[in-house]
């Protein structure tokens, strides 16, 4: 399945959480895309590179939460430097709605 590229991607998602270095869950992933480039500052670069670089990939189903289903892409992620690195993108699509919402982004080794 792929997920529509009109997808939410919620700013407060990536700049107060994903590319945050001090919140207690997301300095991980911020240091991590800090290396292609990515800081809170360019939050929307991040939003405009999932979309164009993550989305396109196949999604696979995950768990179902109380909340609806979620799916995973594993995709490489090219940054605003030029590096290249894979992250695991998690989405849910919520009960009675069709668009899906980013969940997280996780550092991923290369497959």
């Amino acid at each position: 399945m792929v997920l529509r590229r009109d997808a939410v991607i919620a700013a407060e998602k990536l700049r107060d959480y994903i590319l945050s270095p001090v919140h207690p869950d997301g300095w991980g992933k911020a240091n991590y895309l800090a290396k292609l480039g990515y800081a809170q500052a360019n939050w929307k670069r991040l939003a405009f590179d999932l979309r164009v670089q993550v989305l396109p990939h196949p999604a696979t189903p995950a768990r179902v939460s109380p909340y609806g289903r979620k799916y995973e892409i594993l995709a490489p992620l090219k940054g605003p430097n030029g590096k290249t690195a894979w992250i695991r993108t998690i989405w849910i699509v919520l009960k009675g709605q069709q668009r899906a919402r980013l969940v997280t982004v996780l550092p991923e080794a290369r497959p």
